[in-house]
């Protein structure tokens, strides 16, 4: 990933110097596999069609997207939420901002092992994310079906280090959250993220033992840039374009396995819209 990343680089240095970044017909988009690239591939269909050429890349890890649009290699990245942005912020001194919303994406717990919650064992694994945003996301809802209990009011920031109960003696196992669905069927229960779950055709997305909740906007994914750039007018129209096209919604349903439980258009919610 980090070789061909380079070799991207490099590449796009010596297109700089011909043709600059925010050039008002084209912007490089950094996303992550599943439901954000092909929603964001969809758009950049119907953008072409308005005078904006979309080149789309792909990463595999969280990090490499924000080193990227920081350094200016991209001009966007689709991936995360802001809390996990503010983390990324705070940690290593970006200087990005978010320039709108996109989708809002649910969080579930999953197991190939056992029908309901209750049937998780004394020392049974667990998987969880292992970044600190998404590990409290996820411990939340271990909370909330009963399996740990958490320090009073850590909310999502919470980390393994605040579970002050857990009656199973659960050990846990900490990946990157796009890896969660490959370790799955290794372990009693995990999280997971039914986007991901759909890219990788690896079992039913819609069978989540229990789930999040979609009515915290705050976790909904962000159109990622340098701060000084996000009233950009183009990065301003592709968002637009994004928010209003047919066919990212009919994609974005389609990756979620047309189940409203899993995600919702949170820009609609936020001018008080339906999906």
């Amino acid at each position: 990933m980090l070789q061909h990343l380079s070799k991207f680089i490099v590449a796009s240095a010596l297109v700089l110097a011909v043709s600059p970044a925010s050039a008002a017909d084209s912007l490089r988009i950094g996303v992550v596999p599943g439901a954000y690239a092909d929603s964001i591939n969809a758009a950049a269909k119907d953008a072409k069609a308005q005078g904006i050429n979309v080149e789309v890349i792909e990463f595999t890890d969280w990090t490499t997207p924000n080193v990227a649009v920081d350094n200016g290699d991209i001009d966007i990245n689709y991936f995360q939420h802001q809390p996990f942005l503010n983390n990324a912020i705070e940690k290593n001194g970006y200087k990005l901002a978010s320039a709108g919303t996109g989708i809002l994406a649910n969080v579930g717990v999953y197991s190939l092992k056992h029908q309901a919650v209750e049937q998780v064992p004394q020392g049974g694994k667990v998987g969880i994310a292992n970044d600190p945003v998404n590990q409290g996301r996820g411990l939340l809802l271990l909370q909330k079906v009963g399996l740990i209990k958490l320090k009073p009011e850590v909310g999502y920031l919470g980390s393994l280090d605040d579970i002050v109960e857990n009656p199973k003696k659960l050990s846990f196992v900490e990946v990157e959250g796009p890896q969660l669905v490959r370790i799955t069927g290794d372990v009693d229960i995990a999280q997971g993220y039914p986007h991901f779950i759909v890219a990788a055709k690896a079992f039913d997305p819609s069978s989540g033992l229990a789930y999040s909740g979609i009515e915290d906007a705050q976790f909904a994914i962000q159109f990622v840039v340098k701060a000084d750039r996000a009233q950009d007018p183009v990065i301003q129209k592709f968002i637009s374009i994004y928010q209003n096209s047919q066919s990212v919604r009919d994609v974005s349903r389609a990756a979620f396995n047309n189940d409203d439980r899993l995600y919702t258009l949170a820009w609609l919610n936020a001018q008080g819209g339906t999906k």
